[in-house]
Parts: C-alpha cells; structure tokens; sequence
C-alpha cells in the first residue's frame, strides 16, 4: 500500500475483495495483532503531517479522521499531542502571509474574505483567524456566522 490506513478503512477495502466477511475479520484482527493496523498510530501520524506539512487546524483534521472511521478517543490523543508541539496562531499567521504575498494591490474587504473562509475551510477557529487577521492586517475583522464551524 501507499500509505497507512484506518481499521475502518481496511475492513472496507478487504470487504470489496472479498466476500467472506469472517475471513475479512480474521485477517484485520490478525494485522491489529501484529500491531500492522492501529488506529491510535494512524491518528498520531495524520494530525502530524497535516499540521506540519499541509497546515491545516484541528476541525479540519478531526473531520478528516472521521471519516476515515478513526474513533474520537484517537483524534482527541492525536491533536492534544499535536498542539502540543505547533502553535496554531503561527501556523494562521504563516498561511495569511503567504495568502498576502501573493494578492496583488489593496487589501480589501474581498481579499479578507477570501483569506478568513480559506482559514476556516483548513480547521482554524474563527476567532484565532480574526485575531490574526486584525494583528497582521491592522484592519477590523468583522465576525462572521459560518456554518463550517
């Protein structure tokens, strides 16, 4: 394979292969103890390379895993170790001035809001992205509803 996957994951994958579903349990169960599938891992390995690679927030990330079937007590591990290790205000800042370097002319109240539902679309909570916005941008940032919260 590619890369790592969830318990859930491979369960579905071997379930389109095979139709035996206790054969399907027998070889997961088998891969769990021969510690080849972990869903704990998994998460671990996930949080880091997106908060790292992609920089993305911790709601994107937690949807993410779950819907790859990874259980919560996992994601919550998972993004506590990660917060541990980044800080989520310089990830935004990092991500609003790469965002700015590459608008052209005046920032205005388009480009704002390009850059606030880029930033909740990546996981961050809207008041870290508006606090951010405000220090970087010296303009208020004005509160939005958003249902991607």
């Amino acid at each position: 394979m590619r890369r790592a996957h969830s318990v859930h994951e491979m369960k579905k994958a071997l379930a389109r292969r095979c139709e035996d579903e206790k054969l399907v349990k027998s070889v997961v169960e088998r891969l769990k103890r021969e510690n080849l599938l972990d869903d704990a891992r998994y998460a671990r390995q996930f949080t880091r390379h997106r908060t790292e690679s992609r920089k993305q927030g911790e709601y994107r990330i937690a949807r993410d895993l779950r819907a790859r079937g990874v259980p919560d007590r996992h994601i919550e591990v998972a993004l506590k170790n990660a917060s541990e290790e980044t800080d989520p205000a310089a990830v935004v800042r990092q991500r609003i001035e790469r965002k700015l370097r590459a608008f052209r002319g005046e920032i205005d109240e388009r480009k704002m809001a390009s850059m606030y539902r880029s930033l909740i679309a990546a996981g961050f909570p809207s008041d870290l992205i508006r606090k951010e916005l405000h220090r970087i941008t010296r303009k208020e940032v004005p509160e939005v509803d958003n249902d991607l919260e």
